[in-house]
């Protein structure tokens, strides 16, 4: 019979932590493009030191046990609802996006814990009923809502009852400027672009996951088909979903470059004009059009009325705040600012039952 023995630690980790082995190994191995995580510019309130994870591994964690991390997997991506098994939802969109970052930094050299915590957090603030949702709380709360600050506001106020999760400036900075909108991928305004790669390589994960799994199921649901896809799409870009996410991928890593000390990201002319053909396509036949543009009046109308009822009941509101473990603000928080979060933050099937239950009539027993 074997004797058994006890297994001793690694001598490297005698004299330091396992957290400052893994910085150490960045310093030596990481592009000096990358963000390195004993370089962060830490967190609004200061906190101790992990002995085993750096300072962006805690904030995806802290962003996966989350519970706005978990309510997206009720949240519409394009289609409402869906029966189907198969759509994507806001969550499945924000593991692909993660997925894409993270083979994408790491072919680049660059963090991708990093990557990866902005990946995940970036849709946190995004509304019920996909961008439809968000158009309609900038028609009933404010034109200055936006998803992307949404989101920085549920990580730092309403997350943990109110007490935020604390995450490092990097990542809120990546989260808050993830998006592009109608817009360039990277905006020609400084102030708009993520202040590291890691950052403005998730603006890129972010536009090449949607514009592959919106068209896969654009082309499920009936709303296109394969047939209509711009021909230019199909030679440049592929005709399988990972054909296209291998191509996009591929061309950053190889036509990106390092210049002055600073990481540009590009993609090649053929590959870029192939995406914005394939994006202009998505706008005009799946998201501007009649099937998706109907549901979309209908879920205007829930939220529109949710909110408005929400406003005129307090103790209403207070209640459903409760369940959504929401229930502390900071001093002097409007009361249309609190329906705001709590409308923007309900899933999709919240919405339809609080809709139900408060205004559908309840039949006598």
């Amino acid at each position: 019979m074997v004797k058994s023995q006890a297994i001793e630690s690694p001598s490297l980790y005698k004299t330091a932590s396992i957290r400052e082995e893994i910085e150490a190994w960045e310093r030596e191995y990481l592009s000096p493009c990358a963000c390195l995580s004993s370089e962060s510019r830490g967190r609004v309130t200061h906190e101790k030191p992990c002995s085993i994870r750096t300072a962006f591994q805690r904030d995806r964690d802290r962003i996966v046990y989350s519970n706005a991390f978990r309510r997206l997997k009720q949240k519409t991506q394009v289609f409402l609802s869906p029966l189907g098994d198969h759509y994507r939802t806001r969550l499945t969109h924000t593991l692909e996006v993660s997925q894409i970052a993270r083979t994408m930094a790491r072919a680049l050299r660059l963090n991708e814990d990093l990557a990866e915590a902005i990946a995940l957090g970036h849709d946190l603030g995004h509304t019920p009923f996909g961008h439809g949702g968000e158009v309609v709380i900038k028609e009933i709360y404010s034109e200055a809502f936006s998803h992307p600050e949404q989101s920085i506001r549920v990580v730092d106020v309403l997350e943990k009852k109110g007490r935020g999760l604390n995450l490092t400036f990097e990542v809120r900075d990546g989260i808050l400027k993830h998006s592009k909108g109608d817009g360039a991928v990277l905006p020609g305004e400084p102030d708009e672009v993520p202040v590291t790669v890691e950052g403005r390589v998730v603006r890129f994960a972010d536009i090449m996951a949607y514009l592959n799994h919106d068209l896969d199921d654009a082309a499920r649901s009936g709303v296109i088909h394969w047939k209509q896809v711009p021909k230019q799409c199909v030679e440049v870009l592929g005709r399988s979903h990972s054909e296209r996410v291998r191509t996009m991928i591929n061309d950053l890593v190889t036509s990106s470059r390092i210049e002055n000390e600073e990481m540009h990201l590009a993609v090649s002319q053929s590959v870029s004009e192939a995406m914005a053909t394939l994006r202009q396509f998505l706008y005009d036949n799946v998201y501007r059009s009649d099937q998706v543009h109907s549901q979309f009046v209908k879920a205007k109308k829930i939220l529109s009325e949710l909110y408005s009822w929400l406003l005129e009941n307090p103790a209403g509101l207070e209640e459903e705040l409760k369940k959504m473990e929401m229930g502390r603000f900071p001093p002097g928080t409007t009361q249309e600012r609190k329906v705001c979060d709590f409308v923007a933050s309900i899933t999709d099937r919240y919405a339809l039952n609080l809709y139900e239950e408060i205004f559908f009539p309840t039949p006598l027993v």
